[in-house]
């Protein structure tokens, strides 16, 4: 049964898409790069068939779509909900969960019931509700409710809409506070659907978990008690990861019964190239830089491909970068055919500036380099060779829009942007398509036959669902994982057994978080007054948070329950998404023009003044950046260099809530007090990495109190590393381990590297030892360094690991290098983080 929406007829087929792979690597240069392969095998389908209660219009619209029926999880998960019992459903991308909410959903409509669906992007939801007016079902009034609704249709949406389409930031700031706004829609509620719910994880899981629970406290309110169905990928234990996020008892729905393509999946390594880092270290050939070559030639096969990369500017460079070669190659077919393999010139570089508020490493933010011309740029079927002419990729009409079929799409961009972006792929006028996870999600794209993912993204479960977006029509794929100049890109592509037949990660979240859980208490007693019975549904710290609110005098305390009593939104006070305050706008000086947003801790080291911004191709310097007036000024420009920003972090231990020995140490975990601050941005010409300065920068610090594992050794236990004649560098030593640490950590906890950041000294002042610090991007924790202390031995293991396997001789970007040091990577002393980590395993 293929998927139950419509299938965009696609040129590629799936038989050319299974020797993809042997072609790309027709290029000699690159036939060494791939460290791994994996062949996923087909999956048959179960047999397809209709619950008895299915209404029969929804069956007889969607029969035109091939749709015979339920397979057999989205059955399950259907009667669950249909005898009202809260389920998530954990099958792999391309599934058909989709259907599984759909036909309980239309059925509660039918019956005269509400539903109200949830999902972490606006691009998903205009998605889903592309797929239900498709069905044409009158009774059917669905609309999405997010930031892109034009305002004359919100009020209709309110009054009249039986299937509201919306998101968490909309649910948490529009729909709750002004709840009875929505009376009648809460009266009849009948079911929540929140989909890709694998996606709420760390603070922004936590606080979409407190959401929920205001949630459900506002539709008893009005009467009901909806059922709820979550959709997640292939999670482990989901049901424990659906009842943190709900607070409800949850039944789970886990074998996938839907039929899959087989799907080729490579790791795929950057060679080294000529350059030299930091301190002589050698340089790989970036990520980006491979994935703007792969892509180029996948258009150029007409092979319809989506490149996963880690940031903003990331994707605005691999697009910009392929749309180049294409160029390059309709230039060579009007001069006449090129020579197999001739080099088309370095790509540029980029740099990989994430969001995270804080932490070294907090941003992964790198100036990456590209190699060098001949380090495997080549055209692997440039129209009018012969390879070309077998998979007919030299046609006129190819020749004339080869660059125009490539684009970039990302968060930032603005609404109508991104509705012309997911217009184009899904109807094939764009063969690839640079993104960033913003595309992560079950946007339906049917169609594709490749993708590449640029850089590690974070953890197993999003590399499966990045790669499930290939052969989403049934046919065969193609995946390949390119590991950025990073120890954990490093150790994976080196180690398949981390990634290939091991489970997906438990989502980490807490909600009980007091930083997470203060703001929502307000919010919730803004929209109702609480009373000790809602005590219950927030959770078991909810009561010392509400003293604490009293106190500092955001709460009032009554006899009948605790009151909001400001003017102000309460809403305000939670950033759910983590980044630290509104957004920065960045705007053209010279025309006012609006090019995007940044988040603001985002904006010291994306948009500071000096650096070098990207944007839909376009290369922009940032004059002025005003943080007061959330605005950052930039100019057009074309400079030979790309930046990055470099910061200084300083930590102090607050407590110690867990300890144990740990070798001849002792690990710890518990709270501390964080302060980072942007110093300075380097400067480094794009084709061949010199470095042209270091400009200073005058940044406000930023501090945070989080939660952080740390390792101590004692004096006696290093005496072997300080005896003269074979001494290390102590300082250099646990440096290096942080770093690389730091690196290692998402492979054990559901953790991006910007969530995390981390702080190393030979002797703290508050410990008094050697100390190596590893600690959660945001106020109050996230749960990852508590992973971290969970899994120390196993982390600790991998991080020595990745760096005695480094091919490198003192230390790289692969080992313990970061790109975010404010040290600038000294002192670093990588035989001496060997040894260092030797004597912390030691049994």
């Amino acid at each position: 049964m293929p998927n139950w929406k419509p299938v965009t007829p696609t040129s590629s087929s799936s038989a050319r898409t299974g020797d993809l792979l042997t072609r790309l690597l027709a290029v000699p240069a690159r036939r060494g790069r791939v460290t791994h392969v994996e062949h996923v095998p087909a999956r048959q389908a179960s047999d397809a068939r209709w619950p008895e209660w299915a209404p029969e219009p929804l069956v007889s619209r969607l029969r035109p779509h091939g749709v015979t029926g339920l397979w057999e999880h989205q059955l399950q998960a259907a009667e669950l909900v249909r005898c009202g019992r809260n389920v998530i459903i954990a099958t792999g991308t391309a599934s058909g969960k989709s259907l599984a909410y759909l036909v309980p959903a239309v059925t509660e409509i039918f019956s005269g019931g509400t539903v109200l669906y949830l999902t972490p992007t606006k691009a998903l939801a205009a998605d889903q509700l592309r797929a239900l007016r498709r069905l044409r079902l009158t009774q059917v009034r669905a609309a999405t409710y997010d930031g892109d609704t034009p305002p004359e249709e919100l009020r209709w949406v309110r009054q009249n809409a039986n299937y509201v389409l919306t998101n968490p930031d909309m649910l948490h700031r529009s729909i709750l506070p002004r709840h009875s706004s929505w009376s009648s829609f809460w009266r009849r509620l009948r079911l929540v659907v929140v989909d890709e719910c694998h996606g709420y994880r760390g603070v922004f899981g936590s606080h979409v978990a407190q959401i929920l629970r205001r949630l459900r406290r506002v539709t008893a309110k009005y009467g009901s008690s909806p059922v709820f169905l979550l959709a997640s990928a292939t999670a482990s234990d989901p049901a424990a990861s659906g009842m943190r996020l709900t607070g409800l008892e949850m039944a789970e729905v886990t074998t996938d019964a839907s039929p899959k393509g087989s799907t080729t999946f490579a790791l795929w390594e950057p060679p080294l190239t000529d350059l030299r880092g930091e301190s002589g270290a050698p340089v790989r050939r970036t990520a980006t830089a491979e994935a703007a070559d792969l892509l180029a030639d996948l258009v150029i096969e007409d092979v319809r491909t989506l490149a996963f990369v880690r940031s903003r500017r990331a994707a605005e460079t691999v697009a910009l970068t392929a749309r180049r070669t294409l160029e390059e190659v309709e230039a060579l077919l009007d001069a006449g055919p090129a020579p197999y393999g001739e080099d088309a010139g370095p790509a540029p570089y980029e740099e990989d500036a994430g969001p995270a508020p804080y932490g070294k490493d907090a941003e992964d933010a790198r100036e990456e380099l590209s190699g060098p011309g001949d380090a495997g740029r080549s055209f692997a079927a440039v129209p009018g060779t012969a390879d070309a002419a077998e998979t007919g990729a030299g046609t006129d009409r190819e020749r004339n829009r080869l660059a125009d079929r490539v684009a970039a799409y990302r968060a930032g961009y603005l609404a109508d942007d991104r509705r012309v972006l997911e217009k184009a792929l899904r109807s094939g006028e764009l063969t690839g398509l640079a993104t960033t996870n913003a595309l992560e999600l079950g946007v339906d794209v049917s169609g594709l036959d490749a993708v590449l993912i640029a850089g590690w993204p974070g953890t197993r479960a999003s590399l499966w669902q990045q790669a499930g977006r290939a052969g989403r029509a049934g046919q065969d794929a193609l995946a390949v994982l390119i590991a950025r100049d990073d120890p954990l890109d490093t150790y994976i592509v080196h180690h398949p057994e981390a990634v290939f037949g091991r489970p997906v990660e438990a989502v980490v979240l807490d909600p009980d978080n007091p930083y997470v859980l203060a703001p929502h208490l307000c919010a919730a007693a803004a929209e109702i007054p609480l009373t000790e019975d809602d005590l219950e549904i927030f959770g078991p710290a909810a009561r010392g948070v509400l003293d604490d609110l009293v106190s500092q005098g955001l709460l009032r305390r009554r006899p009948t329950g605790w009151f909001w009593t400001s003017r102000d939104h309460a809403a305000d006070l939670a950033d759910i998404r983590g980044s630290g305050g509104a957004p920065v706008q960045v705007v053209e000086a010279s025309t006012g023009r609006l090019l995007g947003t940044v988040d603001e801790p985002s904006a010291h080291t994306m948009v500071h003044p000096g650096a070098v911004y990207l944007h839909q191709s376009e290369t922009f310097v940032v004059d002025v950046l005003d943080l007061d007036a959330g605005v950052a000024l930039v100019t057009a420009a074309e400079p030979d260099y790309a930046t990055f920003a470099r910061d200084v972090t300083d930590i102090r231990v607050m407590e110690s809530l867990r300890s144990r020995p740990f070798g001849p140490g002792a690990l710890h975990f518990g709270s501390v007090e964080v302060t980072r601050q942007v110093v300075s941005y380097l400067k480094r010409r794009a084709q061949t990495g010199e470095v042209l300065g270091e400009e200073p920068l005058d940044l406000p610090p930023r501090t945070l109190c989080t939660r952080a594992v740390w390792w101590t050794l004692p004096t006696p236990a290093l005496a072997d590393l300080t005896r003269p004649g074979d001494a290390v560098d102590l300082g250099g030593a646990a440096h290096a381990a942080e770093h690389a640490s730091i690196g290692l950590l998402p492979l054990f906890a559901t953790c991006d590297r910007w969530d995390i950041g981390g702080v190393s000294t030979e002797l703290h002042p508050d410990t008094g030892l050697l100390t190596v610090f590893v600690y959660d991007g945001h106020d109050g924790g996230a749960g990852f360094a508590e992973r971290g202390y969970a899994r120390a031995s196993d982390w600790l293991t991998a991080t020595r690991e990745a760096i005695a396997s480094c091919e490198c001789e003192r230390g790289c970007p692969s080992c313990i290098q970061s790109p975010k040091c404010g040290n600038g990577n000294e002192p670093l002393d990588k035989a001496g983080a060997i040894r260092l980590l030797d004597i912390l395993l030691r049994a």
